[in-house]
């Protein structure tokens, strides 16, 4: 239940899922050139129906029969830019107690997670405030009756204890952010562009005074004067259609009456009178400068040309300020840029990462040069293409998708929330598909010609704190009187029964088809014909493994290398015939396995799949590249070590596995001693040894037939034969060091949080069958909202903004990890619980009637859900490979629940997940620590950040 502020996307075209689509075939690549945007964007459709309740609530209805599930998002026109004065943070607290029950749902997510429900979410913006779940049809009724219960009955249900509770839980979201590299960043940006006043000013999460202002009083103001149903866009996204929902709709939210109407505001955008510049230390590796204005509102003309604008300035892989400032002067080590669209203004930003060593004035100048540039000059047709392009190819991967923050729900509802129209999203295409360079320039002169608002944050000690941020700004000069508490109100409860879920729908899991390329490379395909789009991957056998401690992170460098240049196309080139082709091709190392993974548009499958094969083979490891990047990657892991869930991240692996396993390293980024001595030689040796196709395959998900996608690999793969001499092997057999209880701090001053990383080697593989058991009971323990951890550190003590537990599933030894982020005086507490909740589960208070329903049955009802993207079937297949699982082994999991009882989970629980022998990490201010650690009773050991 996060603010999800930073910031809408650069359309509100968010997620245009589940459209109807006409299906563009592989023959229409003949000439391999990209299909036409006009084309593509006509293909893009979402249909629905409206209707209106008497009391004003308004429903959209999109039908989607692709899978049993129906997307709920409830969107309440109220946001932050409501909030009144000594208030900021309001409407985002209220968005938490709206899942703390009501007066006829003593809880929101347990019904609904038993029901097959995705975890219920909310999120607040400056503009509204929205609630989301994804459920089986048979749950929709539930559904709607929850909604409507939180809706209409909520204060009945609202005490005192709930209040604090959420305060906490707020406030450690707060630090949370703030306690991050560059964290009050989000502050300064709105502060510095807007006057004191502005309801776009305060950040959504407000400040820690007016959060602990917040009263009882508070709570039922806010909801009797925004929570009415005339304030509400109601979507329902999936299999469902209007005439079925509608008296559903009715018979749920009809008797709420209606509210008072959510006032407008007067909220435009600013014009600087002069430029402002701002410098702030930071506890950061290396200077960052930001560069703002604020822009139009979303309706506005000039939104469209200006996403586009600012994705040829820093959104592109190709762009401006990538090619300039990264690529050829190597003057910083990472770029953006983005038009971040709220409802009455936008937030234009460009900011660099200044490389180090270089004077930061020198990079800056380079900075404003590339800017001065594309305003005079514009964009090149080209560059507008494929800018684009590659807008309207995220929006066509995003149509598989019914609910959600980004679902087909979303998209209708903003439409009509923003602009009055659910349709909107067609406007904004078409207007796209039919930009011209011209208008692009024009708009970014308008806009960015103005005078800018500059931050630079330099390294140093931070001497600011988050807690006075974010607030409404003058309260230093003038106080905030606290409101007089009034007496409530007498509540008259409603009782309501809640619905019986209906039966729900089966999971479908595609089937597998497979091939073998004359070259050997086994090839897996699971057809889907949802959108004209495809996910493929080309895995090897290597990953982060293959380094072990001693090379830590030469592997992750030859791949990310190979979007570098090949023998016959520059990086930039690379990038730009992405953005052509509508595809997003990108390489990645994991623990067990390297890949190179492409989403590419059916339509432009074979000059998509030329380029990736290219990519794979062909690496250039050209000199000046591999020291530009070899940079790149040492800037990446100074930041890695100035962020405390990174410096967890890094020490926890070697601590559990021993440096001589090859799980025992400090992750991709590897160490700076052995980045600065990797050559191009060294790459390409590497590259020779671990990518070939005798330790390959492919798996590839999406809208394409075996007869068309065989031929098309073969002409990118068949040729490439194998090395002489055997395939590189990794013992993963070697021994692990026994596990051992202690704690391991790693000092970082000034923290307003620690965090908390436990964990232990399993004896355990996981290639090892048959253990869902166990996947079950740390679900039960850590692995959801719903669970003991959880429940616990946040929803009753308050103390963190959320903890989770896994248990990794590598090919290797399996590992059990719990990592929170904790308030910095409750870290000796927050271990203390931990392990003692552990214990607990594993020694006696075993799984619950509840629970077991939930993650047992509650599973089965979900299963649909886990599976409605391309990429999600993806990902299942591919773990299905590396564990030597069937094809249908997702279809099997419903009996395997079904047939799991108390006893299975509960031993499991006692083998594995037991609070002993676990190393804890921990990373905060050893000044506010130190005396608390003492008080654990684990013996202590110091690491220093910098050797990491």
């Amino acid at each position: 239940m996060e603010p999800n502020r930073l910031l809408r996307s650069s359309f509100a075209l968010a997620a245009l899922a589940g459209t109807i689509l006409s299906p563009i075939g592989v023959a229409a690549q003949q000439a391999a050139r990209p299909a036409p945007l006009a084309d593509l964007v006509q293909q893009v459709d979402i249909p629905f129906e409206t209707f209106t309740l008497d009391n004003g609530l308004k429903t959209i209805v999109h039908t989607d029969r692709k899978a049993p599930v129906v997307g709920v998002t409830v969107y309440y026109r109220v946001g932050s830019k409501h909030e009144p004065r000594g208030r900021t943070g309001f409407a985002h607290l209220f968005e938490h107690l709206m899942f703390t029950g009501s007066e006829n749902v003593p809880n929101f997510d347990i019904p609904l997670e038993a029901a097959g429900s995705t975890a219920t979410n909310g999120s607040t913006d400056t503009d509204r405030t929205n609630y989301v779940e994804t459920v089986p049809t048979g749950a929709l009724d539930l559904a709607l009756f929850m909604e409507s219960d939180r809706m209409g009955y909520l204060l009945g249900a609202i005490d005192q204890a709930k209040l604090d509770r959420q305060r906490g839980v707020v406030q450690n979201e707060k630090r949370q952010g703030d306690n991050q590299p560059y964290g009050l960043v989000r502050y300064k940006l709105t502060d510095g562009l807007l006057p004191v006043g502005h309801p776009y000013r305060h950040s959504v999460i407000g400040s820690m005074a007016d959060l602990d202002a917040a009263s009882l009083a508070d709570v039922r103001r806010w909801f009797i004067d925004n929570y009415g149903p005339n304030n509400v866009v109601l979507a329902l996204a999936g299999d469902i259609e209007a005439a079925t929902a509608r008296p559903m709709v009715e018979r749920w939210f009809g008797a709420i009456p209606r509210g008072p109407e959510v006032g407008e505001t007067e909220a435009e955008p600013v014009t600087l009178a002069a430029p402002v510049r701002e410098v702030m230390a930071d506890q950061v590796p290396s200077t960052m400068v930001m560069r703002g204005w604020t822009g139009p509102a979303l309706t506005d003309p000039d939104a469209v040309p200006l996403a586009a604008g600012m994705a040829v300035l820093g959104g592109l892989a190709s762009s401006r300020l990538d090619n300039v400032l990264v690529r050829d002067r190597q003057l910083a080590v990472g770029v953006s840029a983005s038009a971040g669209q709220d409802e009455q203004l936008s937030w234009l930003t460009a900011q660099m990462e200044v490389r180090p060593g270089v004077d930061p004035a020198e990079a800056e100048a380079g900075f404003d040069e590339v800017i001065a540039r594309l305003l005079a000059e514009g964009p090149t047709q080209d560059e507008l293409t494929r800018a684009a392009t590659q807008i309207v190819s995220a929006q066509i991967g995003a149509l598989e998708v019914v609910g959600g923050f980004g679902g087909k729900g979303s998209t209708l509802a903003e439409g009509e929330l923003y602009a009055g129209d659910p349709a909107h999203y067609k406007a904004e295409l078409e207007q796209l598909a039919a930009l011209t360079p011209a208008q692009v320039q024009q708009a970014m002169q308008r806009w960015l010609g103005r005078p800018s608002y500059t931050l630079s944050v330099v390294p140093g000690e931070r001497t600011e704190s988050g807690d006075t941020m974010g607030g409404w700004g003058d309260e230093g000069t003038n106080p905030v009187a606290p409101a007089p508490e009034q007496a409530a109100p007498p509540i008259t409860s409603t009782p309501r029964a809640a619905p019986e879920v209906a039966s729900v729908g089966e999971l479908d899991f595609p089937e597998v088809e497979r091939a073998t390329l004359s070259n050997g490379i086994e090839v897996a395909l699971a057809r889907r014909t949802a959108v004209p789009k495809l996910s493929l991957a080309l895995v090897f056998d290597a990953g982060t493994a293959a380094d072990g401690a001693e090379r830590a992170g030469t592997q992750s460098l030859m791949m990310e290398m190979l979007e570098e240049g090949t023998t016959t196309r520059s990086a930039v080139e690379i990038a730009e015939e992405q953005e052509r082709l509508g595809a997003a091709i990108s390489t990645g190392t994991g623990l067990d396995t390297s890949s190179v993974s492409m989403s590419a548009l059916s339509a432009n499958l074979a000059p998509s799949l030329a380029l990736m094969a290219d990519i794979a083979r062909n690496p250039a490891f050209a000199a000046g590249e591999v020291a530009r990047v070899k940079n790149q990657r040492l800037a990446a892991i100074q930041q890695e070590q100035a962020s405390p869930a990174g410096l967890a991240r890094r020490a926890l692996g070697p601590l559990i596995f021993g440096e001589a396993h090859p799980y025992g390293n400090v992750g991709a980024s590897g160490k700076p001693a052995v980045i600065e001595a990797l050559t191009p030689e060294a790459l390409a040796a590497e590259h020779a040894r671990w990518l070939r196709p005798d330790t390959a395959s492919i798996t590839a998900v999406g809208d394409v037939t075996l007869a068309e996608l065989v031929p098309a690999l073969e002409q990118a793969f068949g040729d490439w034969q194998a090395p002489a001499g055997e395939k590189p092997v990794k013992n993963l057999a070697a021994a692990t060091p026994a596990g051992q209880a202690r704690l391991v701090v790693i000092d970082r001053p000034n923290s307003p949080q620690s965090v908390l990383m436990l964990g232990r080697v399993l004896p355990l593989a996981g290639t090892e069958q048959g253990q869902e058991a166990l996947e079950l009971a740390n679900e039960v323990i850590g692995g959801g909202f719903l669970s003991r951890l959880n429940m616990n550190l946040r929803e009753e003590k308050g103390w963190t903004y959320g903890i989770g537990s896994s248990v990794a599933q590598p090919v290797g030894p399996r590992s059990f990890v719990v990592s929170t982020p904790v308030q910095t005086d409750r870290t000796g507490d927050a271990i203390r619980l931990i392990l003692d909740d552990l214990n607990a589960f594993a020694s006696g208070q075993g799984v619950t009637g509840e629970e077991l329903q939930r993650v047992t049955e509650g599973n089965v009802r979900g299963l649909p859900n886990r599976f409605q993207t391309n990429g999600q079937v993806l990902g299942a297949l591919l773990g299905n490979r590396q564990l030597g699982r069937p094809d249908d082994y997702q279809e099997r999991l419903a009996s395997i629940y079904r047939s799991m009882d108390a006893g299975a989970i509960d031993q499991a629980a006692g083998q594995y997940l037991q609070g002993g022998a676990l190393t804890v990490v921990v990373v905060g201010d050893r000044q506010a620590i130190d005396a608390q650690l003492q008080g654990v009773g684990l013996p202590i050991e110091y690491i220093d950040a910098a050797t990491l």
